[in-house]
This record gives structure tokens, C-alpha cells and sequence, in this order.
């Protein structure tokens, strides 16, 4: 079932908190697991990495050898990593690094030898935050409520066709693009065969969940050339399945919707900041007003795309 959401403001605000509200306000679509994608105040230089590791005890030795293989690439660590204070096994880090020489090759090598510890998002702003439970069992384990930033993206999961596992929800990082993160609600029929071909491209996939597919899909398709828009709307055609997706970017949110249109996509714009959601009720714990305007996007083989406003103003 799941439920998925989307918010802008206009400037740097408490994007951690109402992309909370958003998704509390779904727990009851899925709590196998819940996710956030928060967009903050770009950095100049330098990348933010979260990544997973599954050994808790092991934590130290993971990030030694994360950095060992960052350092072949010409990169290092910026800052002291941080990680969450939570009882489970697995564990959330954060790391600020200086920039790879090649940021494909890295997350490859980094993919390939650093086996206990997966990278979940990289980007100049993106941070991914994920795990199982329900919207504030994971606000309150990774402090989700306080970040600070002008956009972002919830998932709210009922596990169907992968793992009940942290890694394997949502929101999915289009691996290797900085920046670029997915929700989706839906099914993708067609799986195997785009990831086969993706695959023989050079991209890797480290679940089997579909939704990580459509942003591989979508950046592909960017990286040939396309606008986000243009992607969009092939995918629309290309894709089959039954499907609403959001994709962030820097500055950007863009959404599409299937031939079908049995996915449900509620939206509030009031002058630039948007709310969205799976369910009105979810928007409305953001837009309070009695009198807020409420788009329902309920038509096939629909799209668009919202802008961000001032990234770089102070909070």
C-alpha cells in the first residue's frame, strides 16, 4: 500500500519536522519501515554520506576501512563521523567528505569492498534517513525532527515485493548521482528486464526493490541528455506498471503518475512552499487552513515539476 510525501519551503526551515507530520500522518499505509530525504543548505565543496552498517560492534572497523578506500580515491574524511545511539544491530553514520576524483568509481570500489557498511544517499545537501518502525520511532532514533533544510521527501512502506530490511526502504538514492533521491507507491512489472539493462550499463543495484530502479531509470535517462520533465514523461510511457513516484533533486521536486492512475497524489502550492501526500489528511496537518486549496492529481500518465526557492538563506 505505502504512503509517500513531498514538502518545499521557501527558505531553510524545520523541513525535518513537517516531513514527520507528513508521515505519521500514513503510518497506517505501511510501518514496516519509514524514510526521509532531507535537503539542507548546500555545501561549496565536500559531500555529506549516510550509510548503513549491520554489526553495530563492528562500527569502528567500518569506518576505518570506509575511509581507507575514500582515501585511494583521492578523497577523506572532513569531519568526525557521527552514527546513531540506538539498540539494534544495524547502525545509521554520517560523514562530511572532501570530493573523490571520480565519484562513480569510488561508490563502486566503496560498494564492492566495504562489505559491512552501504552507502544510503551522497550529495552536497541530500542526507537519507531510513530504517524499521514506524515515522517517530525513526524521527526519535536519528533526530529527523531538527534538521534544518528547504526540501525533502517521506516513505511510509508496506513491504510486498523485497525484505522487511532497513536498507531495503525508502527513499532510494539514485546510486552513483549526488543529490538524487526517490519515493514511490506502486508496482514496476517490467523490473527485471530495466535492471538488466541498467546493470549492463555499469549500474549497480543493492536491493531488490523496485522503487530503486526509477531513480537509476529517471538519472539515466538525464545523464543521456533529457530534462527532468522529458524523463518524466517517458518514463510515463516506458515504464509499465502501476506507479506515483517523486524524485528530488538540488532544486527540484518532479512527480509522475501511470496510465492507470491508481495511485493516489494530493497536493497543497500556496505560493511556492508544497505540501504532498498520499492522503489529504497527511497535507493537512501542514496547511491547517479550512480554506487551503487541495489538488488531487488523479488522472493517467500525468507529471510535474516544483521549484525550490532560496537554498542558501540563513534558518
Amino acid at each position: 500500500m505505502c504512503g509517500i510525501a513531498g514538502r518545499i519551503l521557501n527558505a531553510p526551515g524545520n523541513i525535518g519536522h513537517d516531513l514527520v507530520e507528513l508521515m505519521a500522518a500514513q503510518e497506517h499505509r505501511g510501518a514496516d519501515s519509514t524514510g526521509f530525504a532531507v535537503y539542507g543548505i548546500p555545501r561549496d565543496t565536500g559531500y555529506v554520506v549516510r550509510a548503513m552498517g549491520f554489526d553495530r560492534d563492528r562500527l569502528s572497523s567500518d569506518l576505518e576501512e570506509f575511509r581507507a578506500v575514500l582515501k585511494e580515491h583521492g578523497g577523506d574524511l572532513l569531519e568526525e563521523p557521527t552514527w546513531d545511539n540506538g539498540e539494534t544491530a544495524h547502525y545509521s553514520a554520517r560523514m562530511v567528505i572532501s570530493d573523490p576524483k571520480d565519484m562513480a568509481r569510488w561508490t563502486h570500489d566503496a560498494d564492492e569492498f566495504c562489505a559491512r557498511l552501504e552507502i544510503q544517499s551522497v550529495g552536497r545537501s541530500l542526507e537519507i534517513i531510513k530504517d524499521t518502525g514506524g515515522a517517530h520511532a525513526v524521527a526519535d532514533k536519528h533526530g529527523v525532527r531538527d534538521m534544518v533544510g528547504t526540501h525533502g521527501l517521506g516513505h511510509a512502506r508496506l513491504a510486498t515485493e523485497s525484505d522487511v530490511r532497513p536498507n531495503a526502504s525508502h527513499p532510494f538514492w539514485a546510486r552513483p548521482f549526488p543529490d538524487v533521491a526517490i519515493v514511490h507507491n506502486g508496482q514496476i512489472t517490467d523490473y527485471y528486464s530495466w535492471r538488466k539493462r541498467l546493470e549492463l550499463k555499469g549500474y549497480r543495484f543493492l536491493t531488490y526493490n523496485d522503487s530503486e530502479l526509477i531513480a537509476v531509470w529517471v538519472s539515466d535517462r538525464m545523464k543521456e541528455g533529457l530534462s527532468l520533465e522529458a524523463a518524466l514523461t517517458r518514463s510515463i510511457d516506458e515504464i509499465d506498471g502501476v506507479f506515483t513516484y517523486m524524485i528530488a533533486r538540488s532544486d527540484t521536486i518532479g512527480w509522475a503518475k501511470d496510465r492507470f492512475a491508481m495511485k493516489p497524489l494530493v497536493v497543497v502550492n500556496q505560493n511556492g512552499e508544497v505540501a504532498a501526500a498520499t492522503e489529504e489528511q497527511a497535507v493537512r496537518r501542514i496547511f491547517k487552513e479550512d480554506d487551503v486549496s487541495i489538488t488531487n492529481f488523479d488522472g493517467p500518465s500525468m507529471h510535474g515539476i516544483w521549484g525550490v526557492g532560496n537554498r542558501r538563506a540563513a534558518a
